[in-house]
């Protein structure tokens, strides 16, 4: 059976990536939000209690949120308030770094931050990444990588919710 997770990640530069390991199927993940959704989750009075909601709801029923780490990921408002959210709320959580799958352009990125480093885990006082698993993927090609997150990613989600598990 597959997990239901949220994935995590910066919208404007990796909604194709995004997509591209969504479309694997190891893992049941939350449908994206379309451009308008978006707006109106943040337009308005309120927008940031919204958007938290929208988050809190998107959650729901998940085991474990999937942190797509591109060049850009780290240190971002809304992916840290996931990240943190996630691990309080006790889903297991991990990274998996995408900036050597293609984009819509067939263009790689360069490597991100690992967003682990920028959260600090309450009981340790050390950063969440001493805790939380952020995978590179193996290969030198889009092809290869995608391939390695297709083999690998339903064990890094079950590992992610063992080591949440034992760190609460």
């Amino acid at each position: 059976m597959a997990r239901r997770c949220f994935y995590s990640f910066h919208y404007e530069p990796d909604n194709w990536r995004a997509s591209t390991v969504r479309q694997i199927g190891a893992i049941e993940g939350n449908q994206p939000a379309s451009d308008n959704d978006w707006e109106s989750v943040t337009g308005g009075a309120n927008a940031e209690e919204k958007i938290k909601r929208w988050i809190a709801t998107q959650m729901q029923g998940r085991t474990c949120t999937i942190v797509l780490v591109g060049t850009g990921t780290a240190k971002r408002k809304w992916i840290n308030h996931e990240i943190i959210k996630s691990w309080d709320d006790g889903l297991g959580v991990v990274g998996i770094r995408i900036h050597g799958l293609k984009d819509r352009f067939g263009q790689t990125s360069t490597r991100g931050e690992n967003p682990f480093d920028h959260i600090m885990h309450g009981p340790t006082k050390q950063p969440l990444s001493s805790i939380v698993k952020c995978y590179n993927p193996a290969g030198s090609t889009s092809q290869e990588k995608y391939a390695w997150i297709a083999q690998n990613l339903a064990n890094a989600v079950e590992e992610a919710i063992r080591i949440r598990n034992a760190n609460s």
